[in-house]
């Protein structure tokens, strides 16, 4: 064996390791900050009635529904277009949106339910995001599984805006859970393939999938949230 080739090598491998640490922690950063200003603005609004009443009673209440899904298909489309700092600007516009339409979560459940499904939702969260990470089995397998699920429960949700019957709003929210927490598992193990694959790129290009995959699991995060409030909350 070539003693500087494996000097080099194993310098390049403990370089590369260090790498995806920096750029993981990264994502999370940006995760963690992002729910920090939803749950911010959520807790804001709640506490002036007056803005409460206004975001969800008045018909500004259809532009506080929409834009945050404005918002995200705009970040999704143009996010290699973008500079950092406006995606970065993309990401907290869009945690504070969605920290104002979730604002009806205070008004529904105790303080302490939602703090209680909260921390549930950190340890499935965390539980499935390391084992996406640390898993050698490829996950790719289950990402259409659990894309026809997804759709599956857009559907149903849509349909019970109608009939109102809670027997399905409680199946969409098991399903929710179960989907949601899949997609953890399968958006990590993409993340960390995407680094892998875009690792040559600049540090500009990086940051920006930081901060697209942060986002993607803010997103898995919040569903799992809602769905276990749905089923575990105490109403008030």
């Amino acid at each position: 064996m070539n003693y500087r080739y494996s000097r080099s090598s194993d310098a390049a491998a403990v370089q590369g390791d260090y790498g995806l640490r920096s750029y993981m922690a990264r994502v999370y950063n940006y995760m963690a900050a992002g729910l920090g200003i939803t749950g911010a603005v959520s807790y804001f609004v709640y506490n002036v009635p007056s803005l409460l009443y206004t975001v969800h009673t008045s018909p500004l209440r259809y532009l506080f529904m929409l834009a945050p899904l404005a918002l995200v298909l705009m970040f999704s489309f143009r996010i290699h277009k973008m500079s950092l700092s406006a995606a970065q600007g993309c990401f907290w516009a869009y945690a504070s949106l969605m920290g104002v339409s979730l604002s009806y979560l205070f008004v529904l459940y105790s303080g302490e339910s939602i703090t209680r499904v909260f921390f549930i939702t950190a340890i499935m969260f965390l539980s499935m995001s390391i084992w996406g990470h640390t898993t050698k089995r490829d996950l790719t397998e289950f990402g259409s599984f659990l894309f026809m699920g997804l759709v599956g429960l857009v559907i149903a949700s849509l349909v019970n805006l109608f009939m109102h019957s809670s027997m399905l709003h409680f199946v969409t929210s098991v399903v929710g859970v179960l989907v949601f927490t899949g997609l953890t598992a399968y958006d990590t193990q993409k993340i960390k393939s995407a680094y892998y694959y875009g690792s040559g790129s600049s540090a500009e290009a990086l940051g920006k999938q930081a901060v697209y995959g942060a986002l993607t699991l803010y997103l898995d995060f919040i569903n799992i949230f809602i769905s276990l409030l749905h089923i575990m909350g105490e109403r008030k």
